[in-house]
């Protein structure tokens, strides 16, 4: 320790230094959260390094490497007051603890006033400090969007919405009040809570105005009510009856023999209307139809239907005169019989004809087409040639020579197939038959025809050495012989000139003209049935 130390005194005085230097951290033990040891609990250790003469009924702090002199962090035990010393007032500034940083140095008051009399110390800062109480849980919200569905003469029928927050421990249900417009007596209706978001409360006064609030309830508490906003007026609404009738029941509702027919129609009406079910004008025969009827709906049911249920139902729902009809048209169907009279007509090359009349029962319902189906006799299998063929009549191809087929045909409705086929007595064998052709006889024409020239020759103008050529059509049969002339002298054999036909195309070239080429020439046709002729003139200039 720095600073000056006290002289060394009896050793009560002695005791008295380390009780005066508790009375400092007496008032700082609030301040800092550390909890103290209970002083009843703790058990007396010896400090070897606390002071030479150690008191006996001293209690010390629990920290072992506790110093001489207390630290501001020490929390030592109190000293009985019997130990009460003679010590200065103010006792050296190096036995007094410096206070924490943030914190005020102790009043020296506090610290020099001993304890005015023996006994155990009970000071409330070194009493445990309470643990901090966990925050109470907050009730639920309040229940969203409540309305009013309905009201009777006697009733009202509420709906809402589940609130936002229901806490932790989840919504044990929802508690209905109603109080009478002009009072503040709130009156439970629901004797214990329930979950459902809708509730009718039933027995009210007709012409009564209530006002109804709904809350929440949980293990934490209730929530804040739910109310209306304006009261409800407990009377009948009325409201002409209106029959719903379902989309898929507006059209025929088809059923299979043995099927269950379950329908549910909704209606509406105030008050609760009548309802009454006919068949043809007759009530019906409750030994095979239930009707079953609430004040929004009805229920027609029949366990096991037969083809005899089959007809239109009348429904009226009628309220004080006024009424809505509406008619529910019911057809039982089973699978049809097999197609009748089912005979071969004709088999030709790699085809066969069949033909057969409709079924004897159609199973109480229109027939949609037929399958044909055919085998041969290597394999029995049966293949479909046709699919709802709605004639009673085909023609089936693609046969292999050689085969034998066999023929079978079903009948099918909206329940489906027929459960047995028709076939066919006979079979059709493709037998390889031998074909010959004959070339058709086309009538011969007469194509003889005197020649005919289809296009002329024309004048042309050549330069000397230059070949040129001349060109005419002609047309005739037999084919006319071709004689070209020049100035009315046939052209022969000569080099200089080279004559070609084709297809009826006339050419002469001659070959690097001179002006002694120049001239009149003369195409010539000639067959037994005439002859025809065209000309040309043909000039040839010298080199410029």
């Amino acid at each position: 320790m720095t600073g000056k130390t006290a002289p060394p005194a009896a050793p009560k005085k002695a005791s008295a230094a380390p009780k005066k230097a508790s009375a400092a951290p007496k008032k700082e033990s609030t301040a800092p959260k550390k909890e103290p040891a209970p002083a009843p609990k703790e058990e007396p250790a010896p400090a070897p390094k606390e002071e030479p003469a150690p008191t006996p009924k001293e209690e010390p702090a629990p920290t072992p490497k506790e110093e001489p002199a207390p630290t501001p962090k020490e929390e030592p035990a109190p000293a009985p007051a019997a130990e009460e010393s003679s010590a200065p007032e103010h006792p050296p500034a190096a036995e007094q603890p410096t206070a924490p940083a943030g914190e005020s140095a102790p009043v020296p008051t506090t610290e020099a006033t001993p304890a005015p009399q023996e006994g155990p110390p009970a000071p409330p800062a070194e009493t445990p400090a309470p643990e901090p109480e966990k925050p109470k849980e907050e009730p639920p919200s309040s229940p969203l969007s409540l309305a009013v569905e309905e009201v009777s003469q006697n009733s009202v029928t509420l709906t809402w919405k589940a609130p936002e927050h229901t806490g932790r421990s989840g919504l044990d249900g929802y508690v209905v009040e109603i109080c009478k417009d002009g009072s503040t007596d709130w009156k439970v209706v629901n004797e214990e809570p329930f979950l459902s978001t809708r509730y009718t409360v039933q027995n009210l006064s007709s012409g009564n105005k209530i006002h109804v609030r709904v809350k929440a309830i949980s293990a934490s508490g209730a929530s804040v009510p739910a109310t209306l906003d304006q009261p409800v007026v407990i009377r009948e609404i009325l409201q002409l009856p209106k029959i719903r009738l379902p989309r898929h029941l507006r059209q025929t509702y088809f059923r299979h023999v043995g099927d269950a027919v379950n329908v549910m129609i909704p209606f509406q009406g105030k008050p609760q209307p009548e309802v009454i079910w006919t068949k043809g004008g007759q009530p019906l025969d409750t030994s095979r139809i239930n009707i079953r009827n609430t004040d929004k709906d009805t229920i027609f049911y029949i366990r096991q239907s037969q083809r005899g249920d089959s007809g239109k139902y009348e429904l009226t729902v009628r309220i004080n005169g006024a009424e809505d009809k509406a008619t529910l048209d019911i057809q039982v169907i089973e699978s049809p019989g097999p197609p009748q009279n089912l005979k071969l007509v004709d088999v030709w090359g790699f085809n066969v004809a069949l033909e057969w009349s409709p079924p004897a029962d159609n199973g109480n319902s229109e027939i949609k087409g037929y399958i044909v189906q055919k085998s041969d006799k290597k394999s029995g299998q049966w293949f479909t040639v046709l699919e709802r063929c709605t004639r009673t009549s085909c023609t089936i191809s693609d046969l292999i020579i050689g085969n034998t087929y066999s023929f079978r045909v079903f009948a099918e409705n909206g329940c489906g197939l027929s459960e047995t086929a028709a076939v066919a007595s006979g079979v059709a064998h493709i037998q390889k038959t031998k074909t010959t052709y004959q070339a058709e006889k086309i009538p011969q024409r007469d194509m003889m025809e005197p020649p005919k020239f289809t296009q002329p020759l024309t004048d042309r103008t050549t330069t000397r050495g230059y070949s040129t050529h001349l060109f005419c059509s002609v047309r005739g049969f037999p084919q006319p012989k071709i004689i070209w002339m020049k100035n009315q002298m046939e052209i022969r054999e000569d080099p200089k000139y080279i004559a070609m036909i084709d297809q009826g195309v006339c050419s002469l070239e001659i070959r690097k003209p001179s002006p002694f080429d120049g001239g009149v020439y003369t195409c010539k046709a000639v067959n037994p049935l005439g002859e025809a002729s065209v000309d040309c003139k043909l000039d040839v200039k010298g080199k410029i």
